[in-house]
């Protein structure tokens, strides 16, 4: 199919500051003040509804206090506001005139780490707080190793209840220090430490009248200004097919489109690409985005590819540049956090989801798990239980095209499913696929021996 654009558009220049949403996550121990830190950044950013402000205000005084829980913001479960945690992921949406924001407040205990890894997975940045008084703690390493595995390019140590330290350089710096090291050693490639008091106001987004030592930016200064441009933008072109566009009008009679959202980097008219898992070869004749014709489109827009020759595509399939496929392959070894209450056993028959595609997937092995704790391997577990995070080896009934999580944060990613009730299991982040396997084994009755 041939098609000339009628409106074409230089290639879009990389987003500035002003126009970008910033996606990111808290984390830290149980009473660390997370919640409450949220809470201050929506109050004091005019961010909060009066009839949102007035439940809390309702809720704080049922409660007994004198003032506003700014904690309430965000905690929603009636659990939470019982007991004064956070159990479940809170998203928010807030904007400043300078950026949009979404935020995800995650909660401390150890038994939801599972849910700090769904709020960070989607994350630019990740705020670990640390209480002052308490320094860096066991759950502060956990979440800081889980940001790192993550790939979380920027993280924020916001060492909180500073006010109650007596607002002393010394101890801020003497835990910058400690976890600045401890994120080295993880390989984070970015850290920047703020003292604050999320309670008072103090670094959250005015600066602090007590801490006239500190001349670093505000916490909302530093969300502000962090740049997120580096993202998908010049990744690996990645376009996954979310669905087929063929309306056989009189005005349409043989339009047919590629439609879905550009998971990375940016494709124009001409490139030649190829189709995954298929391998074949085309250009590309047109893009179509938002119902007219451009010349070029970038992540995260949702356009509509066509192609100059008309060959097999369906939902599922993966479009990219010929010059830069990724290798397809049924065999997969990846970093997983397991999520699902029932564990993740060797040679569990599971669906795997990868992009708009789901197969059929074996765990062939866990060659170990990762002790957060102190980073080292335990081999050989032989399972997976709730919050574990370890290596898994999966064979897939047909070949994908997984790139590396390390080259790209959306297609070097998958979960795996309950094939029975569609339950999510585990999310897997993939390693390198695996050269040198086994010859396959014979399928049993059921087909699932790949």
């Amino acid at each position: 199919m041939t098609r000339t654009t009628e409106h074409s558009e230089p290639l879009p220049a990389e987003p500035s500051a002003s126009a970008t949403l910033l996606r990111f996550a808290t984390a830290g121990s149980v009473d660390d003040g997370k919640s409450t830190l949220v809470g201050r950044l929506l109050h004091d950013s005019k961010s909060v509804l009066a009839d949102q402000l007035e439940a809390v205000e309702r809720a704080s005084a049922h409660r007994g206090q004198d003032a506003p829980d700014l904690a309430l913001l965000t905690d929603g479960l009636r659990a939470e506001r019982e007991q004064g945690i956070t159990i479940d992921v809170a998203y928010r949406y807030f904007a400043t005139p300078r950026r949009r924001f979404i935020l995800a407040d995650t909660p401390g205990h150890v038994q939801y780490t599972r849910n700090m890894v769904t709020g960070a997975s989607t994350a630019e940045l990740t705020v670990i707080l640390v209480d002052a008084r308490n320094g860096v703690v066991e759950q502060t390493r956990r979440h800081a190793a889980i940001a790192a595995l993550l790939r979380v390019p920027h993280v924020v140590l916001a060492v909180n209840k500073m006010d109650l330290a007596e607002y002393r350089e010394s101890v801020f710096a003497a835990i910058a220090g400690e976890f600045t090291a401890y994120a080295t050693e993880l390989g984070i490639p970015e850290v920047t430490a703020i003292p604050i008091s999320a309670l008072a106001g103090d670094n959250v987004v005015e600066p602090s009248a007590h801490m006239d030592w500190y001349g670093g930016p505000t916490v909302l200064e530093h969300l502000e200004t962090v740049p997120v441009s580096h993202d998908l933008a010049h990744c690996h072109a990645r376009l996954p097919v979310q669905y087929v566009i063929r309306p056989q009008t009189a005005e349409h009679p043989d339009y047919r489109g590629y439609a879905g959202q550009i998971a990375a980097g940016g494709f124009r008219v001409g490139d030649p690409v190829t189709v995954l898992p298929s391998g074949r070869t085309t250009r590309l004749a047109g893009i179509d985005l938002l119902g007219r014709p451009v010349d070029a489109a970038w992540t995260p827009q949702s356009v509509t590819l066509l192609l100059e020759d008309d060959i097999d595509v369906s939902r599922g399939d993966l479009i990219v540049p010929s010059a830069d496929a990724p290798a397809t392959t049924q065999d997969l070894e990846a970093t997983v956090c397991h999520v699902a209450d029932q564990p993740l056993g060797v040679g569990q028959r599971v669906l795997l989801k990868h992009g708009t595609r789901t197969v059929k997937a074996i765990v062939k092995d866990i060659p170990s798990r990762l002790s957060l704790d102190d980073l080292s391997p335990h081999p050989r577990p032989g399972r997976l239980a709730a919050n574990d995070i370890g290596r898994v080896r999966l064979r897939t009934a047909e070949p994908l095209p997984a790139d590396e999580y390390a080259d790209s944060r959306r297609t070097g990613s998958f979960i795996l499913i309950d094939p029975h009730d569609g339950t999510t299991l585990t999310a897997g982040m993939v390693g390198a696929s695996l050269t040198a396997r086994p010859a396959p084994e014979a399928a049993d009755e059921d087909g699932w021996d790949f």
